[in-house]
């Protein structure tokens, strides 16, 4: 038995060019209409290409100051390697990447995947926090896709997975990695740990999704790992909707830390991402290194781990039980609870006590 695995992601445009970046942001804000009152589709459609020919601009610049963004091959490469990783224990697999608003799509990994003739899907988000418009929505655009072909083939669905132990480690590690190659001591008063996560609109939260406490608890957790007390959690929020989003944001966090006596300099961790992207390279890099310079803080970002060689290991061992078949159970999967609606298995759901 052939199994596919889709690896879901969110995309970004490999040009700096209004032709891939405005059709892009189009797809971003029409998949989130429901965040505004829109009486037909028409209008779902109409307001969100308002808002992206308003933010495209802004993008397009950040994108050409970054050189392009590395996402989709990143991406590749981390599909290669989970590939490597399962043929190496025996499983017979195919990956794909599919994207919910670039090329690849979502749709074209499952096309491309049927034209190989896999018996079984596996939709995985490299998602590292579960959110409502990323991971769930994802796995949504997934089978939808396979839905609209008609195509009758069983697919499993993983969501949360950053309770993975391996995944702990890795991001720890290279945490505590960077910070000795810098000179860096992450107890030290004079230096302040801050985690940057991905915001996503407080609509979501109402509505179940339970992201905001997934941030905080693995925050938490690294934290312990790292042997530091005190940190902070800001997050990189996009208001091109006037709706609540999640809070503080990290730049009034960084701006904040700026007035405490005692603190000197910044160490950034973008817990969210598992890519480099412009989310990391221009908003944390260029915007969020100048907030933190003109308060008088030093600025220290940590890379992103997307390469790190315990990642396949880890994403393996997330679809070994999907690709041989046995209860996902043993491996600790249970019923997503931010998918409750679906088939949908993973790692964050509460243990029911007998």
């Amino acid at each position: 038995m052939t199994t596919g695995i889709v690896l879901l992601n969110f995309g970004e445009p490999a040009e700096p060019t209004r032709e891939q970046v405005v059709p892009y942001l189009e797809r971003i804000f029409l998949n989130n209409a429901s965040l505004e009152e829109a009486d037909t589709e028409e209008e779902a459609r109409e307001r969100a290409s308002q808002l992206a020919q308003r933010r495209a601009p802004g993008l397009i610049e950040e994108y050409e100051e970054i050189g392009g963004s590395p996402l989709n091959p990143q991406a590749d490469a981390q599909s290669e390697a989970l590939a490597d990783e399962l043929d190496a224990r025996g499983y017979d697999v195919e990956t794909y990447v599919g994207m919910q608003f670039t090329e690849p799509f979502v749709d074209d990994a499952v096309a491309a995947a049927r034209e190989d003739g896999v018996d079984q899907l596996v939709g995985l988000p490299i998602y590292p926090l579960c959110g409502a418009s990323t991971t769930v929505a994802a796995l949504e655009d997934l089978t939808d896709a396979v839905e609209d072909r008609e195509w009758d083939v069983p697919v499993a669905e993983i969501t949360g997975w950053h309770r993975h132990p391996t995944y702990n480690a890795v991001r720890s590690d290279n945490v505590r990695a960077f910070a000795a190659d810098r000179g860096l001591d992450l107890t030290d008063p004079g230096t302040e740990l801050v985690y940057s996560a991905h915001g996503t609109p407080r609509h979501y939260l109402d509505e179940g999704s339970r992201y905001d406490t997934y941030v905080e608890e693995f925050c938490e957790v690294v934290a312990r790992k790292l042997g530091v007390e005190d940190y902070s959690l800001g997050y990189q929020n996009h208001e091109n909707r006037d709706i609540p989003w999640t809070g503080p944001d990290v730049e009034t966090v960084v701006e904040d830390l700026g007035d405490r006596e005692g603190v000197d300099r910044v160490v950034v961790e973008p817990v969210s991402f598992m890519h480099e992207q412009s989310e990391t390279l221009s908003e944390l890099d260029d915007e969020l290194r100048e907030e933190a310079e003109a308060v008088g803080l030093d600025f220290y970002r940590v890379p992103v781990p997307h390469d790190d060689d315990r990642f396949p290991t880890m994403l393996a061992d997330l679809t070994e039980p999907f690709v041989s078949e046995f209860d996902p159970g043993y491996y600790q999967f249970r019923q997503c609870q931010c998918a409750s609606d679906r088939d949908a298995m993973c790692l964050n759901a509460p243990v029911e006590r007998i």
